[in-house]
């Protein structure tokens, strides 16, 4: 049973609709609606406002009212905890979010009834050079900054050298961000059910340009080469820190990181052909 309902709000789209819709169902059932006091203090609504520790501690469901963006803000909230995550889309479709607003009250009540399965994602994470640690649940990427030269980065693989590439970014990616960045530079669709992750050159400048597939087990580092120039790193999107040559990044992955809802109704395959406009070959159709 559902007694704590946690939000989590896209920082732009109107979400009051949705918020309306979240507080009467929980109304008419005497539960508790919580939000991000600096979320919802920006709207008129009775869900009660906390911190970030808070709302993940008391939420025995995670909704998220956005896009893809606002899901992975809530995976990376709720990082290495089994709260389930219910998806509301905002936008444009997405391949996390679960629903549309005016489905939002059978699926609360679904869950609510235990009448829903789960679909664990993985995560990336990895140590700044400055000790912070980042968790991505689409990629880590290293990119390179306009006018300071391209990435050029030696991969190893458990401590093993494997590669180097010279390109404009290498991606370290999930299966989640296998539709991400890791897409857009070739790399490819990889169903969410697979635990391992991908390392992708964008634009290689060299002879080897094919993407790796490790394992969840392994580790993979890379390690800024003397001739690249000074790279970003960013965590699914976000700039997080800046590497120089010599610098050196280690990444792993997180098993079972976040758990998002899945009420039935759609497959991953369906998303991935309706998002990415999938269609077969001409010369086959």
């Amino acid at each position: 049973m559902v007694e704590t309902v946690g939000l989590v709000l896209h920082p732009q789209r109107d979400s009051k609709v949705a918020i309306d819709t979240i507080v009467e169902w929980a109304r008419a059932r005497n539960r508790t609606v919580l939000g991000l006091a600096d979320e919802v203090g920006r709207i008129d609504c009775s869900a009660v406002p906390v911190d970030d520790d808070t709302l993940v501690d008391r939420a025995d469901l995670l909704v998220s009212l956005g896009g893809d963006g606002t899901m992975l803000r809530t995976m990376r909230l709720i990082a290495g905890r089994s709260t389930p995550i219910l998806g509301v889309n905002l936008g444009r479709l997405g391949f996390l979010a679960e629903i549309d607003v005016d489905e939002l009250p059978p699926a609360l009540s679904a869950i609510d009834n235990h009448e829903y399965t789960v679909e664990p994602r993985m995560a990336v994470k990895a140590v700044l050079p400055d000790g912070t640690a980042v968790t991505a649940f689409n990629d880590i990427a290293l990119v390179r900054i306009p006018g300071d030269g391209l990435s050029a980065v030696a991969v190893s693989v458990e401590g093993h050298p494997f590669v180097r590439y010279a390109a404009d970014a290498v991606i370290v990616a999930t299966s989640t961000g296998s539709t991400a960045y890791s897409f857009s530079a070739g790399g490819p669709i990889v169903s969410p059910r697979v635990e391992g992750f991908l390392v992708v050159p964008a634009a290689a400048h060299s002879a080897f340009n094919r993407a790796l597939v490790l394992s969840a087990d392994e580790r993979v580092t890379l390690e800024l080469l003397p001739t690249s120039g000074r790279l970003a790193v960013e965590v699914d999107g976000a700039v997080g820190a800046h590497l120089c040559p010599g610098d050196e990044l280690t990444v792993t992955a997180l098993r079972a990181a976040a758990w998002v809802v899945r009420l039935g109704d759609k497959t991953f395959y369906e998303r991935a052909r309706r998002k990415l406009r999938v269609n077969g070959s001409a010369e086959v159709d």
